[in-house]
């Protein structure tokens, strides 16, 4: 019998007991090691702790070792592997398996111990919110809907009725009206969804409708209603125990923004004023032009050497930061828009400082703040060095799924991967990130920033469903991008930003049951919540994968072809009184599934 391992960082593995944590490996072959010891860390030294034999194992063909990490030295993020050894050889084990040397320090086991991360955010389920596109208030002013000419565009906004079709024409500067009012009035129907948190796109101030242009941190934009109606929203989600968290666009400020000035309204903005007191707050080329975000010119870059700019943004007392994390708008943390090119010089010089000090003066505010990367790419180096909670789980959630089930990449280029690549996409990916914050990512299947899942599947959109159980019961927290849970389609942007259809002969209602019934799973599951992942199988068109906390476990079958059987290898993990089948219509006998073509499944068991 081929010798095999099993640890995950959650109980029964890891026990907390007074100062120490105890620390349980399984392992179960015909060729056991003579001797393991497991290499953990003191202030980033390593360590070789010796493991010893504990007679309470599973089952009798496991054998236990036991090793002890002291809580009274050493870091909060608590990194370990093990080292197996015999008379003439040895081999590591770490979260990517067995290893015929030392696994690098970022791909151990890691458990924070204390977790300083903000503790409600694993309760959560997500739902994203393009204020102009979600609802509409009755008790909308007309003012809300005064026109303007938006300098950007070279025109005056346009103004669309809800059900007007969305084409991609003027996607910047088309409004359909809806607000913050109108956030408001919809809270029930997110209730019954089983939303419990939302993320705002951007809502202060600015010309454009996705107000990524912001013209004032301060002020919220009078076409959602202002700053009272963000207040009144504030207060309604604390009555319905529900968290809210603004967009903070902090790497680039709008053109019109009163500190830059482009169209002179101000004697002394600092596009045309180089001794602007706002000047060093911005970049500009030795011929006096500004530099700007990706050839965006009504997107100037903020420049991080001006401390006058820290102060405002994030380092004073009433830092923009700090001031929406305060009363009375008590806001519960930021999502931080391109942050990893924030910083100095018109680049991202110093950024990791940047970003830091950012999440610190959240916290010094807020201590339960929670504050979330956008990153395309790869963001543990942020998470790593605990510059941020989380990020937007592209990387290691979303593009992975695109690419095993929609056959695409972010470029949409064709990609098409298999269970096996996928897997390891995504494990590689949880192997450089502590288990809570893997807890504490951001999953989406898609956002305002890609075309819709829907659409990208295409002629495969039998497999939406797959898409959906995966997202509730993959490690991190889930959320919806509005409209995703009725069936709302949508090429990339603007398409992607279609009013929701609030016409329920337009909702696919099957799609909105499965949201719901998912939500539900998730907030009556721990383990959906705060387990660990074990992948049992990846092959072909199907995944098969677990989520462990103490006694409870979760199976998760994802079929993307053909019927199918899948006989499991047997893990002492998979032994529990009683399967229930939560979701989906593949049977489970013994270690054998047998699974209907395009399905997921989900069974609990104890």
């Amino acid at each position: 019998m081929m010798l095999n391992a099993w640890h995950l960082p959650v109980a029964p593995f890891i026990k907390q007991q007074q100062d120490k944590l105890i620390i349980t490996l399984w392992l179960r072959g015909d060729d056991l090691p003579q001797r393991v010891t497991m290499r953990s860390e003191v202030d980033n030294e390593e360590m070789a702790l010796p493991m010893r034999r504990s007679g309470k194992a599973p089952s009798r063909d496991i054998v236990q070792w036991r090793a002890e990490i002291s809580l009274h030295e050493g870091q909060p993020r608590r990194r370990y592997a093990f080292k197996l050894l015999w008379d003439d050889r040895q081999q590591w084990f770490s979260p990517k398996g067995f290893s015929a040397f030392p696994p690098a320090k970022l791909e151990l086991f890691a458990f924070d111990y204390p977790d300083a991360g903000p503790q409600w955010v694993t309760e959560q389920v997500f739902y994203q919110i393009f204020p102009d596109r979600f609802a509409r208030s009755p008790s909308r002013s007309d003012q809300q809907d005064k026109v303007y000419h938006h300098h950007a565009a070279g025109h005056d906004i346009v103004l669309r009725d809800w059900d007007d079709p969305l084409t991609a024409e003027a996607g910047g500067s088309t409004f359909y009206g809806g607000d913050l009012d109108g956030i408001s009035e919809k809270l029930p129907y997110l209730k019954a969804l089983g939303v419990t948190a939302l993320y705002l796109n951007p809502v202060f101030t600015a010309p454009s409708v996705h107000k990524y242009d912001t013209e004032d941190y301060r002020q919220v934009d009078p076409q959602f209603g202002g700053n009272d109606a963000l207040l009144r929203l504030r207060h309604n989600t604390q009555r319905e125990g529900m968290r809210l968290v603004l967009d903070g666009v902090f790497n680039h400020s709008g053109d019109t923004h009163a500190w830059f000035d482009r169209h002179n309204r101000t004697p002394s903005g600092a596009c045309h004023h180089p001794d602007s007191p706002w000047r060093d707050q911005y970049s500009f080329s030795p011929e006096g032009k500004a530099l700007d975000w990706l050839g965006y010119a009504s997107l100037p870059k903020l420049d991080y050497r001006s401390q006058a700019l820290i102060d405002e943004i994030y380092g004073g007392e009433d830092s923009i930061v700090r001031h929406w994390l305060k009363a009375p708008w008590n806001m519960d943390g930021w999502r931080l828009d391109v942050v990893h090119m924030l910083g100095e010089a018109g680049g991202a010089k110093n950024n990791l400082k940047h970003v830091a000090g950012i999440t610190q003066a959240a916290k010094a505010t807020r201590p339960d703040a929670y504050v979330l990367g956008e990153h395309f790419g790869d963001a543990r180096q942020w998470l790593q060095q605990d510059a941020e909670d989380a990020a937007m789980n592209y990387r290691g959630f979303t593009f992975p799924l695109w690419g095993f089930l929609a056959n695409t990449d972010i470029s949409y280029d064709p990609q098409k991967i298999d269970a096996q690549t996928c897997i390891a996409w995504m494990e590689d990916y949880r192997a450089g990130l502590s288990h809570q914050q893997q807890l504490r990512m951001f999953n989406q299947l898609d956002s305002h920033d890609t075309a819709r899942f829907k659409s990208l599947l295409g002629r495969d959109v039998a497999r939406l469903p797959l898409a959906v159980v995966w997202l509730f019961s993959w490690p991190g927290v889930p959320c919806i991008y509005y409209g995703d849970e009725v069936g709302l389609d949508g090429d990339n942007d603007p398409l992607c930003r279609k009013p929701f259809p609030w016409d329920e002969s337009k909702q696919d209602k099957n799609l909105l049951a499965l949201y719901q019934r998912l939500a539900a799973l998730r907030k009556a599951t721990p383990a959906l919540r705060l387990g660990a992942c074990q992948v049992l199988y990846a092959a072909g068109d199907v995944v098969v994968f677990l989520r462990v906390l103490g006694a409870e476990r979760v199976l998760v079958a994802i079929n993307r072809g053909e019927a199918c059987d899948v006989t499991l290898s047997d893990s002492p993990l998979l032994h529990v009184a009683h399967w229930q089948r939560r979701e989906g219509d593949a049977q489970l006998e013994g270690m054998r599934l047998t699974l209907p073509a395009i399905s997921a499944s989900v069974w609990t068991g104890h």
